[in-house]
């Protein structure tokens, strides 16, 4: 049976359409994905206007299967619950992502700036300044990087070039309580002088996860963004770079983002004291008095002051 026979791929793109999992994923992506076997292939693009196909040109994400392989995925509608349509399950050993693991991760990369920046053409933004904390801090020097050009400066808390170490499997074991596991080993991130009742309250937000949420933050914070040696080519000349970590950070040390500073040439900021991973909630009092400079800085350098 073809890869392109009409019929199993019409059932299979009713499916997926249908499915609550997908159209919650189709709500905030964008994604073009290419399905190959060794004679043919067939591209789709995955938006909140469907699952239908696409011939031009996007950045995309292939996945490379024998003709037996895609026959057997696309014969079987999706079950719910137990698919993920960027990284699908290998129904048989001969399914791969074409360049392996690391091309879905540089192409989940590229649909995360994607996203930021058709809201920027949405909204009909000029130059907007970007600020990010956590893997946002550390993604916005991946805009920073692609689209320095249309962002007027970025501002990231609690981000690097690369942060190693924050990813860890155990949240999904079986004997661990991740409800409670969780938000305990964030809430140790932050400082004991913030106000306890915004302590608490990040506690409470990372309580809400349904399994397997913060594991794959993390995998996308450790594992996911990786720009050393590409630090130079940010042009700070025209998107200025703001980072700052607060000194209680282990998951991003703020040696790790002391040394994304100084390969940036012209990036400012540093250490923040009495504070740790998550200084827009945990205390945003303190967090003011590091960001507000900042954006006043900006504002004179775009000469909006």
């Amino acid at each position: 049976m073809s890869l392109l026979d009409e019929q199993q791929q019409n059932a299979w793109r009713t499916a997926v359409a249908g499915d609550a999992e997908y159209q919650l994923i189709a709500r905030w992506t964008d994604a073009t994905i290419q399905l190959c076997d060794d004679t043919s292939s067939y591209t789709y693009t995955v938006n909140a206007f469907g699952l239908r196909p696409r011939d031009d040109t996007a950045k995309m994400i292939v996945l490379h299967g024998s003709n037996h392989a895609w026959t057997d995925f696309l014969a079987d509608p999706p079950p719910p619950h137990a698919h993920n349509l960027l990284a699908m399950d290998r129904r048989r050993d001969d399914f791969t992502i074409a360049a392996g693991r690391d091309e879905l991760i540089a192409n989940l990369r590229v649909l995360n700036r994607v996203t930021v920046m058709a809201v920027i053409d949405a909204l009909d933004l000029d130059q907007p300044l970007v600020i990010g904390c956590s893997m946002g801090g550390s993604f916005v020097l991946d805009l920073a990087l692609h689209h320095g050009e249309r962002i007027g400066g970025v501002v990231g808390f609690s981000g690097a070039a690369k942060v190693e170490g924050r990813f860890q499997d155990w949240s999904l074991y079986p004997n661990v309580n991740a409800n409670q596991s969780v938000p305990s080993w964030t809430y140790g991130l932050m400082a004991p002088q913030g106000p306890e009742a915004a302590r608490r309250e990040v506690w409470w937000m990372y309580a809400q996860g349904g399994p397997g949420i913060y594991r794959g933050d993390t995998y996308y914070y450790s594992n996911g963004i990786d720009l050393r040696g590409r630090e130079h080519e940010i042009d700070t000349q025209q998107c200025p770079v703001y980072l700052y970590t607060g000194e209680y950070d282990y998951a991003c040390s703020p040696e790790e983002t002391e040394a994304t500073i100084a390969a940036i040439p012209g990036a400012r900021g540093g250490r923040m004291r009495n504070i740790g991973h998550f200084p827009v909630s945990e205390n945003y009092p303190l967090c003011k008095s590091y960001l507000k400079p900042a954006l006043i800085e900006l504002a004179t350098l775009r000469g909006t002051a």
